[in-house]
């Protein structure tokens, strides 16, 4: 069993950043793939980054690509994963998610790809 628990979240002004973390616990965590995924309101939840187990692999989606970076650091039956968001838009505006698999039956941008998921935590970004 997998535990995973987000914070870092708050509210900032455009351009400005903030840096989440998820902490994650449980048997073999250090092999699983770990992801971001963002819900805004009335918006279904969509792929923020996601990183592979030994951080060889990551990933970004198009909306985030150059302001945000994924990274993560295991330790034992630990991990945990780090979103630092900069330049932050309103668009970035919404609950984030924190994901964990051990194996992908899918792509890393599908939900159904998880298995484990994080309450969230939420970002407000105005002006």
């Amino acid at each position: 069993q997998v535990h995973l628990m987000e914070s870092g979240g708050g509210s900032v002004t455009i351009g400005g950043s903030l840096r989440l973390s998820c902490a994650a616990s449980g048997d073999v965590i250090s092999q699983h793939y770990m992801a971001w995924f963002r819900q805004a309101a009335g918006k279904g939840r969509e792929a923020v980054a996601a990183i592979s187990s030994a951080s060889s692999y990551t990933h970004y989606s198009d909306a985030v690509q150059g302001r945000f970076t994924i990274s993560r650091y295991n330790a034992g039956t630990t991990a945990t994963t780090y979103l630092q968001m900069n330049s932050l838009k309103p668009e970035d505006t919404g609950i984030y998610y924190c994901a964990a698999v051990r194996k992908y039956g899918g792509t890393w941008r599908d939900t159904g790809s998880y298995n484990y998921w994080g309450q969230g935590t939420q970002v407000t970004v105005s002006s």
